[in-house]
C-alpha cells in the first residue's frame, strides 16, 4: 500500500472554496480504486496550509488513477473549479508506507 500525502497551501480568504474543492475529490479519489483518508482544514495555528490523505493498493495503481483521472470529466471539472476559484497557492506531494498493527 501506497498512501500520498499532499501538503496545500491556500488563500485562507477562500477556504469555503478550498473545501468544496476537497469534497469533490474524496469521490473521485474512490472511484478510481483509492481510499481516501480526508482532507484536514485549518483550525488552529496556520491559517494557509491543508491536507490531504489518500492510499492506493501499489504506486503503479496509483500511476493509473492519475492517468486515468485526467481523462475523467469529473476530475477536470475538480481541476477547473481550482483554477477557477484559485483557492490553491501552491502543494506539494509525497508517497508514504504506512506501519500497520
Amino acid at each position: 500500500m501506497i498512501t500520498c500525502y499532499l501538503r496545500y497551501v491556500i488563500d485562507p480568504y477562500r477556504l469555503d472554496q478550498f473545501e468544496h474543492y476537497a469534497k469533490m475529490w474524496i469521490p473521485l479519489v474512490e472511484k478510481f480504486g483509492g481510499r481516501h483518508h480526508g482532507y484536514f482544514l485549518p483550525s488552529e495555528g496556520a491559517n494557509n496550509v491543508a491536507l490531504a490523505l489518500f492510499s492506493f493498493p501499489s504506486l503503479a495503481a496509483y500511476e493509473t488513477y492519475r492517468a486515468d483521472s485526467m481523462k475523467d470529466s469529473d476530475c477536470q471539472a475538480a481541476f477547473r473549479y481550482a483554477e477557477e476559484t484559485r483557492c490553491i497557492v501552491s502543494y506539494e506531494r509525497s508517497f508514504m508506507r504506512p506501519v500497520l498493527a
